[in-house]
Parts: C-alpha cells; sequence; structure tokens
C-alpha cells in the first residue's frame, strides 16, 4: 500500500463503485478456479453451479447485512464480480485500489489470484499491470466476515459485524516512474520548519520538486540512491486550528508525475499534564462514532453519511471525535479535517486479544502500519491509539509498548494513547496505575460511572490520582437510555432518558475534581447496532448509549453535553 492512493483523482483511470454481481456462498463451497474465471457450461454434460450470469447483484461500496434481509446477520463467503474496459498506454502502470473490504479477502483479475489482505478498516492495491489487458478484464473479489479468534478483533466485540465491500474501488494509472509516498508535516515541537520525506518508485538519483504556492515555497530536493528525497526547510504558515482549519494545496514533481494533495500544518505535544495545539493548551471537547447510518442500519460509505455524522459532532459543540474502534473511512478523516475536528483514530486491538499469539501480533502491527501510512499527512489526527480495553499483563504490556516505539519511529509529529478500563480503588479515590501509561503520551480512561461501575462517593466527592505526570482524557462515560423512554432520574429507572442524564451530570461533577483531565469523550454519538445487546425491551440488538437515538432523534443527556461544550469554549476563549 502506497501513500499515493490518498490522491486517487489525480490519478484514477476509473472509478469501479457500483452494481456487482454476486454470489452467496453459503457453505463456502465454490472452487475459486472456476469463479474466479466465470467457468461457463460447454455443453449438456457440463455442470456449473457457481455462475455470475444472471446473479444477484450488490451495491459497491456497501455491506451485504443492510442490502438483502437474508443476509442481515450473515458471516460467511461472497464472491463479488464486474467487468471494466482499459486501453493501455505507454509508460504506463495500473493499480487496483480497495478503500476496504470486511474482513479478509482475495482479489482475482481475469482468473490469476492477485493476492489478498486481512482487515476491513484499510486500504490495499495491486500493481496489475502485467495482468490487465486491452479491453473488457474481469475482476472478482472473494469476501469472507467469519468472526475467528485469530482476527481483530476478535470473535466478539461490540459493533456490527458488517460484511462486504464497504469502501470504494478504483483503478489507478500513474507513470512508470512515479512518486510512491511522501510525508510533509511541521517538525515535532517547531511552528516553522517543514519536515518529511519523498520517496519515488525508482531507487535512483533524482530530482523533485515541492510547490506550496500559497505559502510561496518552491524547492528542489534531490533523492539518494534509495529514491528518497528528505524535507527540511523553513516556512511561514497559517497553522491549522479547529477555529481556521487553514489547508494547503501541496505539490509534488518528479518527471512525468504530479501528486497535489490538500494539507494542514499543526504542532501537537504534551507538557507536563497539558495537551499543547500550536503551543497553546486545548481541551478536547470530544464524542465518539462508529461508521454506521443508524436510521439506516447500515455501514456508513458516502460523503454524505460522513457529512451527517460529523455536522452532528460540530452541532454538539465538539472540537475532536474519537474514529471508534478503527480507522474510518479516507473521506470522513478529510471532511472532519476541513471541518475543523481534531481526530483519535485508533486499531480494532479491542479486548479479548490474544498477545501470546505471535499471528496475531503480526496482523496487530500490520494495521497499525497500514492507518498510520494512509493518514500520515492528515494534520486532523493528533492521537494514534493502540487498543482500546485490553487486560494489563506482560504480554500486553510488552506488546503495545514495542508498537507505541513503532509508531513513533514511523511519525514522530502525533500524540500516541490507548484506552483503558483498569484501575484501583482507596475509599473515594480511583487510581491510574496501568503500567502501559508509560509507553504513551496520553492517558485514556474508559469508566462507565454509574453505569458498569458504582461509585465509591458522591460524584462530587470522587478524587482520580495518577502515578503519571501526564494528561487524561476521559475517552468513554455513559449509559443506555431508550428515546422516548421517561421515569425518575434515579437507580430504579434504569434506561429512561432521565437517568441518563442524570448520569452525565453526576459525571461532569466529577470531572471538575479531576486536574490532569485535558479532554472527556461520551461514548457514543448516535444508538448502533450490536448482536450482543439482545435486551428484549430496550435493546434489540443495539447499544442504547448514544446522544442519539437510532433515527438521529436528541435525547435529554444530548443537552448536558451541548451546555457544557459551549461552557467549556467560552472558557477557551477566555485564556
Amino acid at each position: 500500500m502506497s501513500a499515493r492512493a490518498q490522491s486517487i483523482a489525480a490519478c484514477s483511470e476509473a472509478n469501479l463503485d457500483g452494481k456487482w454481481n454476486v454470489i452467496i456462498d453459503w457453505y463456502g463451497s465454490g472452487n475459486a478456479a472456476d469463479i474466479a474465471s466465470n467457468k461457463q457450461a460447454t455443453g449438456k454434460d457440463d455442470f456449473v453451479e457457481f455462475s455470475f450470469d444472471n446473479s444477484q447483484t450488490l451495491a459497491v461500496p456497501g455491506d451485504w447485512n443492510y442490502q438483502r434481509d437474508e443476509l442481515k446477520y450473515y458471516e460467511g463467503t461472497v464472491w463479488y464480480q464486474r467487468d471494466f474496459d482499459y486501453l493501455p498506454r505507454r509508460g504506463k502502470r495500473a493499480y487496483l485500489h480497495f478503500d476496504g473490504v470486511s474482513y479478509r479477502c482475495e482479489v482475482y483479475l481475469n482468473g490469476k489470484l492477485l493476492g489478498g489482505h486481512e482487515g476491513s478498516f484499510t486500504p490495499f492495491q495491486f500493481d496489475v499491470s502485467g495482468i490487465i489487458k486491452r479491453g473488457k478484464n474481469l475482476l472478482v473479489l472473494k469476501a469472507n466476515n467469519e468472526r475467528r479468534e485469530d482476527a481483530i478483533p476478535a470473535r466478539k466485540f461490540d459493533w456490527w459485524n458488517y460484511g462486504g465491500i464497504t469502501r470504494s474501488v478504483n483503478l489507478l494509472t500513474v507513470p512508470d516512474e512515479h512518486i510512491a509516498d511522501y510525508f510533509i508535516q511541521l517538525k515535532k515541537g517547531s511552528l516553522t520548519d517543514l519536515c518529511g520525506w519523498v520517496q519515488l518508485s525508482d531507487k535512483q538519483y533524482r530530482q523533485v520538486r515541492l510547490e506550496i504556492p500559497e505559502a510561496h515555497i518552491k524547492k528542489v530536493l534531490t533523492t539518494d540512491s534509495a529514491g528518497r528525497a528528505q524535507i527540511d526547510l523553513p516556512a511561514k504558515l497559517a497553522l491549522w486550528s479547529p477555529e481556521q482549519p487553514k489547508l494547503y494545496a501541496v505539490k509534488l514533481y518528479a518527471g512525468n508525475d504530479t501528486v497535489t494533495d490538500l494539507i494542514g500544518f499543526r504542532s501537537i505535544e504534551v507538557k507536563g499534564t497539558q495537551i499543547l495545539l500550536n503551543k497553546k493548551p486545548v481541551f478536547l471537547r470530544g464524542i465518539s462514532f462508529h461508521e454506521e447510518m443508524p436510521q439506516r442500519a447500515a455501514r456508513a460509505y458516502s460523503e454524505a453519511d460522513s457529512r451527517t455524522l460529523l455536522t452532528w459532532a460540530k452541532e454538539l459543540g465538539c472540537n475532536f471525535v474519537r474514529l471508534a474502534h478503527y480507522p474510518q473511512n479516507p473521506q470522513t478523516v478529510k471532511l472532519a479535517e476541513q471541518m475543523g475536528l481534531m481526530m483519535w483514530e485508533e486499531i480494532p486491538v479491542w479486548q479479548g486479544i490474544q498477545f501470546s499469539n505471535p499471528q496475531i501480533l503480526s496482523k496487530a502491527n500490520n494495521m497499525l502500519h497500514e492507518m498510520i501510512e494512509r493518514d500520515k499527512n492528515r494534520c486532523g489526527i493528533i492521537i494514534w491509539s493502540l487498543s482500546n480495553e485490553t487486560a494489563p499483563g506482560p504480554d500486553r504490556n510488552a506488546t503495545l509498548t514495542q508498537m507505541a516505539k513503532d509508531a513513533r519511529a514511523m511519525d514522530d509529529t502525533r500524540l500516541i494513547s490507548s484506552a483503558f478500563d483498569h484501575f484501583k480503588y482507596s475509599g473515594n479515590q480511583i487510581l491510574i496505575d496501568d503500567p502501559l501509561s508509560e509507553s504513551l503520551d496520553v492517558l485514556a480512561a474508559n469508566k462507565y460511572m454509574g453505569w458498569y461501575a458504582k461509585w465509591p462517593a458522591g460524584p462530587g466527592n470522587v478524587v482520580w490520582k495518577s502515578t503519571f505526570n501526564k494528561p487524561l482524557i476521559i475517552s468513554e462515560f455513559g449509559a443506555e437510555a431508550l428515546y422516548g423512554n421517561h421515569g425518575a432520574k434515579d437507580t430504579a429507572s434504569l434506561w429512561t432518558e432521565e437517568y441518563q442524564e442524570q448520569l452525565y451530570k453526576d459525571n461532569l461533577a466529577m470531572f471538575k475534581n479531576i486536574p490532569f483531565l485535558q479532554g472527556v469523550c461520551p461514548w457514543i454519538l448516535a444508538d448502533f447496532r450490536s448482536p450482543g445487546r439482545m435486551q428484549a425491551q430496550y435493546q434489540q440488538g443495539w447499544n442504547r448509549k448514544g446522544l442519539l437515538s437510532d433515527k438521529g432523534f436528541k435525547k435529554k443527556a444530548w443537552y448536558v453535553m451541548h451546555s457544557f461544550y459551549q461552557q467549556k469554549q467560552q472558557e477557551n476563549k477566555a485564556k
């Protein structure tokens, strides 16, 4: 996977979204060689059971669970097929690029296996220059979303297991010798120095031109014998912030190749228990959300879907979103950046991961690398997260510590975090002492006081302590409430909007007594589907912790957070 895919519009030969023919392989008995070549019967005695001729269709991008009632809970294999035309051009290479397929897949072109990919939420691509042909080409993809213990996430997770080609597919063309990758951001700790690199596909000395016209930057770089040119130069730039989400057109030229990307520049760092954006303290007014449109009960896939989710976050008063629990659609990331939202992006290392299994660790590291590789030029992302709610232990601690080192080696301009939910109690005190904290820049606590955890004292008397001089984000808190279900605000009325509303007020009272708290992120923006949430009266397959209902209606707790964020925003302006 190359970061060149960030600039698909500049090199796209064809967008392959639309209606694809499909075969539902209920028992996984389809023969790959026959299906990949769309084998046809050649005589009256030739028997072909699996064929795309006159088959059903599914929309790409999109999940199969939403599109067909019989596939609502389906976990298994679906074969996708479509044809496309191609006109070869001298001096050009062709790539098939997939933004996301859930969960594992194999890709075939003209009957030949190109390769596979595992992981629902990161992109991948194949060089098809030697396989693609003039005229009509046959593209077949085998997608499988079966949950397994050796997958990430593993068998049990608290969201819907959507399957299929859930993000866009593109045929890309680039010059034989092209810009393969690039990384351009502000140097760590600086407001005036650009750093980064440009990587060419051919490993030889060559000149690369970097231009940022609006900033009056024109710089000729020279690659080394590995085809890489380093970037290190002063720049006078308007810094990106939620109040002014400034993006610059950045252009790279090498030979016959040109890449243009919209990039913002900002500094993010920690100083003691503060988070500093552009050298100034910032409080993260956050919200988490899944890549799901609750009104459709489907995976979000379009720009309109992304805009709806992000507009809800802005309306709540957020300057920060937690993209839970996986890298979300690249258009969501880009749009959030344009709208002035800082982002936390994480890989789906969620709860019961087997940290002693080398195979799983290899998959986790690959997902981390693919996430950072895809989004390293997106300045709106300020935090890379390694995991969510994993239990402390020697294997887990060693693994995530090494992953933190790997993430910093790839990108030292952002902060590293990991959400945890293991704490010690003493009287009215809650103590943060997870040893992984040593390897993190920002601590993140998932704590459902008043829902999964009992209050050790009155909310205003609960005291948080930390053995680490680092900032804390309350990365999850909340309670479930069914929209329109009303009652008293005490514990006798669980599942009511009033209880959820009071629980939010109680948590905000507790937050006032955490001096090292630098952000809060309620769980969650909107109700979302989860097969593990089957309380018959209130859940019915939905996690009801949303501030919005499954129809997008505001619950009472929404207004509590909206008021709190307005107050925080005014406090920030007064500084």
